[in-house]
């Protein structure tokens, strides 16, 4: 212990030999607490994700009381706060659209309640960064509990992956290689217990991220949720979190540009989902670390893909745990990262690898073999995306990664979902598929729609992959030659928004280019021509969010979020 407790925030609240503090008190001791449960002791706030509607977290249930069983351990007074559950698979439109608004509001449960220290509980897709958004910002100790990825799935003998093999069956059977009898075998058989996706999405994805900025116990994102090692690692948070109250060990100290840099380096290795440079850009400006695009194609240039799990590799999460995990694959980085930066437990990130091994070098590969020569993903730049686009050229075929052709433009999800299916639609596999008005705004939230399905008569064809082009997201466990994030998006007249059946588009994956073979003054005149829609939301937080959300090469994030001078305390009457 190196604090007096009377520095404790909670000490406002619950110290104080005043009317007011009585009456904290005596809630408290409503509650059945004694006074000795809590007198003194840091106040522990733990933010649970569990509901029923989010299978990502069914397990939280139980993890929770893991977690408060390591705060009373060692000497803390754990409180549970639930919070947004945002569940990837049924929140609609997407669960992009509330990533800030969880974000706010754990940064306003910290804010505004007696906590001196906080335990995130997350892990579906945008819970981890918007749980660390909220506390970047309110700035007190924070510690986070992955819910960890879900065991393989299985079909006749077959392992199956959440998410890439539901796109990859589900061409099948458009083609008619399976039957429905198959499909229905596949859906019992693709998800068996809780945890998140177990292949590379954006939830394997983000806890690796966050684990690679400091912000979990040593090898905590990689355990699987059903794995014994899982409450142990949560109630080791606990303890934890605890300590870091003693010693003030905030989250500005530990969220700094060389930990951003690890981060970034993890997610090229790790091949992970594009949705994360939206979520690091996010969490970037909220520790008020300069950050944009082309910080995340320098890095992909030197880091390569050392994890050969899906979409762009052969293995699953559970794999990836056995053979080394997350600390065995910072370890085989080497100089790629840095060792000095601190993290939750106090010490330097590299205290947490340094002894790790791997013990599957065809799941986790070497510098000198792997998976990929560069890191997963590349940011493409030109007239049809002056503020960047984003793209996963290792979950793409080779043959796409420079090619020219004709435009088939989708002005909205509807539509295409009307079209693609159609015998008579004019496409053939050289076509670049684009839907536009699918970003911040224009879905609104920028859903996951970029993994646009290929025409139904050339799957029957044979054809597996195409060009796609978009403004929106795409599930880090989809695959394919998809050009996401396009920015500025159409709905704010981005260039995009000028595109027509017909145009040539085309791509330089190398050269890092996209562009629209449309000469200027064409260009000028469709722009003349362009008239802004309507707001999609006109009421209650979606227009809020429509107001204030940034671009996607911005994270996203609302603008009145970004980092600045923190805000006072709350006055106690």
């Amino acid at each position: 212990m190196t604090r007096d407790p009377t520095a404790l925030r909670s000490h406002r609240w619950l110290g104080v030999d005043d009317l007011r503090s009585f009456g904290h008190r005596s809630r408290l001791l409503q509650l059945g607490y004694e006074r000795a449960d809590f007198a003194g002791k840091p106040v522990i706030g733990i933010f649970n994700t569990w509901s029923d509607i989010n299978p990502c977290h069914a397990h939280f249930r139980a993890r929770v009381e893991e977690v408060k069983r390591g705060v009373w351990q060692a000497g803390g007074f754990p409180l549970e706060l639930p919070a947004m559950t945002l569940s990837e698979p049924f929140q609609k439109p997407t669960t992009m659209l509330y990533r800030n608004f969880l974000a706010m509001e754990v940064e306003e449960g910290i804010r505004s309640y007696p906590i001196d220290g906080a335990v995130l509980m997350g892990g579906c897709d945008k819970t981890g960064p918007a749980l660390l958004m909220g506390a970047l910002s309110a700035d007190v100790p924070a510690i986070f509990v992955p819910a960890g990825p879900m065991l393989r799935g299985n079909w006749r003998g077959r392992v199956l992956g959440s998410g890439s093999d539901t796109w990859k069956y589900w061409d099948e059977k458009r083609a008619g290689t399976i039957t429905e009898a198959d499909w229905r075998e596949i859906e019992r058989g693709i998800a068996r217990s809780h945890g998140t996706c177990m292949t590379m999405g954006t939830a394997a994805t983000m806890m690796a991220v966050i684990e690679a900025m400091g912000f979990t116990l040593p090898g905590a994102s990689s355990i699987p949720a059903p794995d014994a090692n899982h409450p142990r690692m949560a109630t080791e948070s606990g303890r934890r979190i605890v300590a870091m109250v003693w010693e003030d060990l905030r989250p500005s100290q530990i969220a700094t540009a060389a930990a951003i840099d690890n981060a970034i380096t993890v997610h090229q290795a790790m091949g992970g989902s594009t949705n994360a440079i939206i979520h690091i850009l996010a969490l970037a400006g909220r520790a008020g670390i300069p950050l944009d695009l082309d910080r995340f194609d320098e890095i992909s240039e030197r880091a390569p893909v050392l994890a050969n799990i899906r979409p762009s590799g052969a293995f699953l999460m559970e794999d990836f745990y056995y053979a080394g995990g997350l600390r065995a694959l910072m370890r085989a980085l080497g100089g790629l990262i840095d060792p000095t930066c601190m993290t939750v437990t106090g010490t330097a990130i590299g205290a947490g690898f340094g002894d790790a091994e791997v013990f599957d070098r065809e799941v986790i590969r070497g510098l000198d073999n792997p998976v990929y020569p560069r890191g997963g993903t590349v940011i493409l730049r030109g007239n049809l995306a002056p503020g960047g686009a984003v793209m996963k050229p290792s979950a793409a075929e080779p043959r796409l990664l420079r090619h020219r052709g004709p435009a088939l433009v989708f002005d909205s999800y509807g539509a295409m979902k009307a079209a693609i299916d159609r015998d008579d639609l004019e496409v053939d596999a050289d076509h670049v598929l684009v839907l536009r008005n699918a970003g911040p705004q224009g879905a609104p939230g920028m859903p996951e729609w970029g993994m646009l399905p290929i025409p139904r008569k050339l799957v029957q064809a044979g054809v597996r992959d195409m060009l796609r082009l978009t403004d929106a997201r795409m599930s880090g466990t989809s695959y394919g030659a998809c050009i996401l994030h396009v920015a500025p998006e159409a709905h704010v007249g981005g260039p995009l928004a000028l595109v027509r059946t017909g145009d040539i588009i085309g791509v330089d994956v190398a050269a890092r280019r996209l562009e629209l073979a449309v000469d200027e003054a064409e260009l000028a005149r469709r722009r003349a021509a362009w008239v802004a829609p309507a707001a999609k939301l006109a009421r209650g937080y979606g227009a809020l969010f429509a107001r204030h959300v940034g671009q996607a090469s911005e994270g996203c994030d609302f603008d009145f979020l970004a980092a600045g001078a923190p805000l006072p305390e709350p006055e106690i009457h």
